[in-house]
């Protein structure tokens, strides 16, 4: 029998919330990993892509991950990987720098066995060159055959809009049949039988986004050494930083009082502590519960008030509606769609303040792949709400140029619009792929604490 651990999304480097407390503790998740691994003698570490979270890691995100592929390379325990949509560079990888030092080995059409498996990569592709794939792979004499790859795949992630990877597909397409996929990109673990075989995403191993609520951990994976034999995958949690959550309905007259008394019936210290307000209730200062939750102990707090507060005006004036005004001169102005898109993103309150960053960069990735979204739009309309504010003066230059910077904490590089793969996603020039949408959104009344702890005896095989 041949055992590996499944990972993947470890996302190396990612400072949440801007804080290097998280950046640490994107690493001691990995680190834990390895752990597990040296512990329980596996045959191998298997990652599916997104090793890093940027395609511009620190030197101390590059030495992090050294340290734990040398903890493996020590035990003897192969490191296999793939690359994912967020580490994706120009020509070579990051990956195959570690390879290059003999702390991995970078999958492809070609079979690396171990014991009973032989282990197959497809790199993260984006969705405008995935028809150029035909998923050739080498033969191999093992009992078994893995796919490891980085991508949203049909049927098990919900269509966002963006998925459009259909693994039943490439399970019918690929010259090897395989026995198994192992997924990484969506971070909620989860697996399903598609045409008889185990497809499964392990999850990430920290939590990327607040409606990341469930256990973090990987999945163990053991293949039967006869061929024709079951493949097991079996679910093993990780201890991560605490996640407080609280969804508080508020009822008529309660307010600020009602928030901080049901923060002191929970243990925030060191926690991340994620609030959400909904209910007919009074308004709330953001900055009031933050504060609080910081004099309590708490690492970080962020509040989303999902309420929309009536304003009664107390007479009859009416005024245009000045969103509308707005967006009358972005049009105005012949930005791109890209551009009017993120400028959308950013004013439009549909996402929350704290992943703002992370959605622009999100939406950068997703419109790198689509170049003609960047060519200037066509004229503006005559008239326009802008100009009537203005008494009909419109810009006399509407196409004139607007400068707009777009900060995010872990930027995208514009000259990773361009990627090369060959037959079987191997890349040579990088492209940010799209990502899920974060929506951190749940029913009210509803009060959860992440349970980080023991793994479970979540077990499945064929």
């Amino acid at each position: 029998m041949t055992r590996v651990i499944h990972t993947g999304d470890t996302h190396l480097g990612y400072r949440q919330y801007h804080l290097p407390e998280r950046r640490e503790d994107f690493l001691d998740a990995f680190r834990q990993v390895a752990a597990d691994a040296v512990a329980d003698d596996v045959d191998a570490v298997v990652h599916a892509g997104d090793l890093f979270h940027d395609r511009r890691p620190g030197l101390s995100d590059l030495l992090g991950a050294q340290s734990v592929l040398e903890r493996l390379d020590d035990a003897g325990i192969p490191f296999l990987a793939v690359v994912g949509n967020h580490e994706t560079k120009r020509e070579s990888q990051w990956l195959d720098l570690f390879e290059a030092m003999g702390l991995a080995t970078r999958l492809g059409d070609e079979p690396v066995v171990v014991g009973d498996a032989a282990f197959y990569g497809l790199d993260f592709v984006p969705r405008s060159r995935r028809d150029d794939l035909d998923y050739e792979f080498a033969p191999h004499d093992a009992d078994h055959a893995a796919l490891v790859s980085h991508g949203l795949f049909e049927p098990l992630v919900p269509d966002y809009g963006n998925v459009e990877w259909d693994a039943a597909e490439v399970l019918t397409a690929a010259t090897v049949d395989f026995d198994t996929m192992l997924l990484g990109d969506e971070h909620a673990p989860t697996r399903q039988a598609v045409d008889g075989k185990w497809v499964t995403y392990c999850g990430s191993t920290e939590r990327a986004s607040a409606d990341e609520r469930d256990e973090r951990g990987y999945n163990i994976v053991d293949f039967d050494g006869v061929s024709d034999g079951e493949v097991h995958v079996a679910r093993r949690g990780i201890e991560t930083r605490e996640f407080v959550f609280l969804e508080l309905e508020l009822a008529e007259g309660e307010g600020f009082d009602r928030v901080r008394g049901r923060l002191r019936e929970r243990t925030v210290e060191n926690a991340v502590v994620h609030v959400e307000l909904s209910g007919d209730g009074e308004a709330v200062s953001a900055a009031r519960v933050e504060e609080f939750a910081d004099d309590e102990g708490a690492l970080v707090a962020r509040v989303t008030d999902r309420r929309e507060v009536d304003e009664k005006a107390d007479t009859d004036v009416v005024f245009a509606d000045p969103d509308e005004a707005v967006r009358e001169r972005v049009r105005e102005l012949g930005l791109s769609e890209a551009a009017r898109d993120l400028d959308e993103t950013i004013r439009a309150g549909k996402v929350a303040d704290a992943n703002v960053a992370d959605e622009v960069e999100r939406r950068v990735g997703e419109l790198l792949e689509e170049p003609a979204a960047f060519d200037a739009a066509a004229g503006p309309d005559p008239e326009t709400v802008a100009d009537r504010l203005d008494g009909g003066d419109g810009d006399d230059d509407p196409g004139g140029s607007t400068d707009t910077d777009i900060d995010t904490d872990d930027g995208v590089d514009a000259d990773a619009s361009t990627t090369d793969v060959d037959s079987n996603g191997r890349t040579t020039d990088g492209e940010t792929g799209a990502e899920r949408p974060t929506n951190d959104g749940t029913d009210a009344s509803v009060d959860a604490t992440a349970d980080d702890g023991a793994a479970g005896d979540d077990q499945a095989s064929m």
